[in-house]
């Protein structure tokens, strides 16, 4: 009896680790081929499941962050909005036992600054909570890249007249991917990471560095040879080294 309750024990951990493997590969196909309806269906999906644990509510969370900035760079308002709601609830839960709050906190920054992208007469106000809850993240752990990750857009996305820095973005983001890379089996199909490089190759365009830019761009296309969007940034590139 007992060795059948393990063995039942056994199977289900496997098909509950299984499944998140999946959404995973669902989420980094999705991101690579652009495809949001994919995105969002995954994230719905995972939304219905019963008895979630809590890392499995925290890959929701993260599910949920990427779909929520891409509506808001989308300009699609409303269902950026009812996203970051259910977003907003999923983090309390987690918050409120206390689980994981170096990533709990990273996710409070970055949705204070989706609310920003939402109203920016909020900037005031919200600026500083999405501040001070990045500078917690890191605290809590500096191994940890996602806080990283929202100390550099924060001040990727600051004015310069408040104090923002594209190079120190730079030096954020880069933290973050070395400690990325610092385990090969948490890149591996894993969309933040992409994203991480895209963002980083964007932020040398910026300071007109096409240079290093093209490199990323060249380090993305070398893990992702079908990348499209990648390719097109790359040729763009190439043609304002050239000209």
């Amino acid at each position: 009896m007992e060795r059948t309750f393990s063995l039942i024990f056994f199977l289900v951990a496997f098909n509950l680790a299984n499944g998140q493997a999946n959404y995973r590969h669902e989420i980094y196909r999705s991101f690579i081929s652009n495809d949001m309806s994919k995105w969002k269906s995954v994230i719905d999906e995972m939304h219905r499941q019963p008895n979630k644990s809590n890392s499995f509510l925290l890959e929701i969370i993260n599910y949920q962050y990427g779909y929520i900035a891409w509506h808001i760079g989308k300009e699609n308002f409303d269902e950026a909005k009812r996203y970051l709601e259910l977003a907003e609830d999923n983090i309390e839960k987690l918050e409120q036992i206390g689980y994981n709050p170096s990533m709990v906190n990273s996710y409070k920054s970055a949705f204070n600054g989706f609310k920003i992208g939402l109203n920016k007469l909020k900037a005031p106000f919200l600026g500083p909570k999405s501040i001070e809850y990045a500078e917690l993240s890191v605290k809590l752990n500096n191994e940890n890249p996602c806080g990283f990750i929202q100390m550099g857009n924060i001040q990727f996305y600051m004015p310069s007249a408040f104090g923002g820095s594209k190079q120190l973005a730079l030096e954020y983001y880069k933290t973050a991917e070395k400690l990325m890379e610092k385990n090969s089996s948490t890149i591996e199909n894993n969309w933040n990471y992409i994203n991480l490089l895209i963002v980083i190759a964007q932020a040398h365009t910026k300071i007109k560095d096409y240079k290093t830019a093209k490199e990323y761009y060249e380090k993305i296309l070398k893990i992702e040879p079908h990348f499209q969007w990648a390719k097109v940034e790359f040729e763009t590139l190439k043609q304002k080294q050239e000209a």
